[in-house]
């Protein structure tokens, strides 16, 4: 009878190193990687609204909505998805006024926001209306009142114009690595049963 209990302790005993031997191997989590959205990288806008010298309701300071018209892609990652919102600020308003003189506007980006972060933009645009010196100049010559009443064009960058801008500042980026395939490690290591005692 111990002959038996003793030849069965020697199996399990085989079976629990065996066992033990068997982990698979943890597999690590990807780590994120590093790039930098450089200064001077384009971002091309689009003017989300009409902005115009007409009325003579543009002021300078008044800021303006963009948006971005295309992604804008780092190491194959679109860190500024299109549609983002951005923000304008107007820096020179001419009303149109007599004698032919036309009206001009002038504005420049300051900012796109991209989860919650504004991240700083340069770049500018400007307009000018047609002035209507050579009408001024032949009215003149005609009756010199009418040179008075002529005026120019209002200045007009119509909504869904592009504005070229760039990034005014490096911003850190932390683009998550794709996971690598799962090892399969599940090989058995046989160890010699030990001797019983």
């Amino acid at each position: 009878m111990l002959k038996y209990c003793l030849a069965g302790a020697i199996a399990l005993a085989s079976v629990a190193t065996h066992a033990q031997v068997a982990q698979p191997t943890p597999i690590a989590a990807p780590v994120a990687s590093a790039a930098v959205l450089r200064v001077g990288t384009e971002v091309p806008l689009r003017l989300s609204e009409e902005l115009t010298t007409k009325g003579k309701q543009l002021r300078v300071g008044q800021r303006f909505h963009l948006e971005t018209a295309e992604p804008v892609v780092v190491n194959g990652v679109t860190v500024i998805p299109a549609g983002s919102p951005a923000m304008g600020e107007i820096t020179d308003v001419r009303n149109k006024g007599m004698w032919g003189k036309s009206g001009h506007l002038a504005g420049r980006v300051l900012f796109v926001t991209v989860n919650g972060r504004q991240i700083r933009m340069s770049g500018a645009f400007d307009d000018k209306g047609v002035t209507g010196t050579a009408g001024v100049v032949g009215a003149i010559a005609l009756v010199p009142v009418a040179g008075f009443l002529m005026t120019g064009t209002s200045a007009k960058v119509p909504a869904g114009s592009i504005v070229k801008s760039f990034v005014d500042e490096d911003v850190p980026l932390s683009i998550a690595a794709t996971a690598p395939p799962p090892l399969a490690v599940n090989a058995t290591v046989p160890v010699a049963p030990q001797p019983a005692k």
